[in-house]
């Protein structure tokens, strides 16, 4: 009895598969599955071998497909022939399919319509540096706009701002001081320069002097203070 085959997906989980691996709660109680480790040698993905070497868009010839384009070529000329080859293969197929279902030439159509598809997916997939190039040239300008766009109008508030200062600052009212609102501090200095003459005449502070005969003046009975 022969082993039972691995079953096999040929396209990836839902991302909701994923999703509910990386939840809050299973992060915060460290749950969650940890990335993986970088791949240095071969890998399996959807039941084929894949090498960590290889090129990201591997030659057709390393993959045993045949080349229907010379290997210097214009790559617009050569998908439009492509195409005018697809168009044509699909006619003949459907014409063989009306006159002659059995005939053994529609294999052959089939197969030739998916190298056609084989070559254009091929082709298409060696402008995908070139359009990540561009994706990010394009990103790149976009953020510079921005940034740029936030810096001419944070300079305008800015200028709204000084100017709006500057006219509170000439508005503000004359500082000089109506002289009925100015208290006369030469009588306080007049007093503190007399406690400071007695004081150095008998040694005793002038408060000190004044708690004394608020004491004296006391009425007493006979019981003490009323």
């Amino acid at each position: 009895m022969s082993a039972p085959q691995e079953q096999v997906s040929s396209l990836p989980l839902p991302p909701v598969q994923y999703i509910n691996n990386y939840t809050d709660e299973l992060i915060r109680r460290g749950r969650a599955p940890k990335p993986p480790l970088p791949i240095h040698d071969s890998y399996s993905m959807f039941g084929n071998q894949f090498n960590a070497d290889d090129t990201i868009i591997r030659p057709l010839e390393s993959q045993g497909i045949k080349r229907l384009y010379p290997q210097h070529f214009d790559r617009r000329r050569e998908l439009r022939k492509l195409n005018h080859s697809l168009l044509v293969n699909f006619l003949d197929l459907i014409d063989l399919l009306v006159q002659c279902p059995d005939s053994p030439r529609r294999t052959e159509k089939v197969e030739d319509i998916s190298l056609l598809f084989i070559h254009i997916h091929h082709l298409l997939n060696e402008f995908r540096p070139h359009q990540a190039r561009e994706t990010l040239r394009v990103m790149m300008e976009l953020q510079r706009r921005q940034r740029n766009e936030t810096s001419q109008r944070f300079h305008v508030h800015l200028d709204r701002v000084n100017q709006i200062l500057n006219q509170a600052i000439e508005n503000l009212p004359d500082t000089d001081l109506d002289s009925k609102l100015l208290i006369n501090t030469d009588d306080f200095n007049s007093n503190d320069s007399n406690r400071k003459d007695d004081a150095s005449v008998d040694g005793v502070n002038p408060y000190d002097r004044l708690m004394c005969e608020l004491v004296d003046n006391m009425p007493l009975t006979n019981d003490g203070f009323k």
